[in-house]
């Protein structure tokens, strides 16, 4: 039969089923074994378009990181910024959340397409007015709340039903009944709310940081 005319495997083959198998089975179920047989190929085969295992989770966060839109920091001031960018990282985790805790804490080498959209974010933040050794720890604390966010967003909508326990801890239940309340009244899930609250006093709280700064 010969050759094909294209091969059969390339980079971002092999990156978007490993996100389906990722998605699928999670952290646990992912291996370089599983993913060959996912694509009927031989492991072996990989490395005509890869490093290896870690070349494949970069090029993974590459996928999940291309929905995530940092232009507005060119655009916006640094706060308002960091507000759709928070939003747009959330949403882009919470489609693939077994991959938060595989790539939360892999370096990010290789992953070139998500090291210019991180190079988007410092920049403004620069821009904004923030000195170069506080650019990192201002990203990476509002990355962490984000990740955090993106798991609520999936996490079972029962999570706090104290169900029959309720009369034990009164004051706990009514103030779940009156969050789910505010939440419905919203036509929003809870995670939502939570999600903006805690946003919003991160970004009050790094507002009065580089005011202190500055002073």
């Amino acid at each position: 039969m010969g050759r094909p005319a294209t091969p059969v495997l390339s980079r971002e083959v092999i990156a978007r089923e490993a996100l389906a198998l990722i998605d699928e089975a999670g952290t646990e179920g992912f291996s370089l074994a599983a993913l060959a047989r996912r694509l009927g190929v031989r492991p072996s085969s990989f490395y005509n378009h890869v490093a290896g295992r870690d070349d494949i989770l970069a090029a993974v966060r590459e996928l999940v990181s291309d929905s995530i839109d940092a232009s507005m920091f060119g655009e916006l001031p640094w706060d308002e910024a960091m507000v759709r960018w928070a939003h747009g990282y959330r949403a882009a985790f919470a489609a693939h959340p077994p991959a938060i805790s595989l790539l939360a804490t892999l370096p990010v080498t290789g992953a070139l397409r998500t090291l210019r959209m991180y190079d988007q974010v410092v920049t403004g933040l620069e821009r904004g007015g923030w000195p170069a050794e506080m650019v990192i720890p201002v990203m990476v604390a509002v990355e962490s709340f984000i990740l955090g966010s993106a798991l609520d967003m999936v996490a079972p909508p029962d999570m706090f039903d104290s169900g029959p326990l309720a009369a034990e801890v009164p004051a706990f239940a009514a103030t779940v009944r009156a969050r789910d309340g505010a939440a419905a009244a919203r036509g929003r899930p809870p995670a939502d709310l939570s999600f903006e609250v805690g946003l919003a006093a991160i970004i009050d709280g790094l507002r009065r940081t580089l005011r202190t700064l500055a002073a």
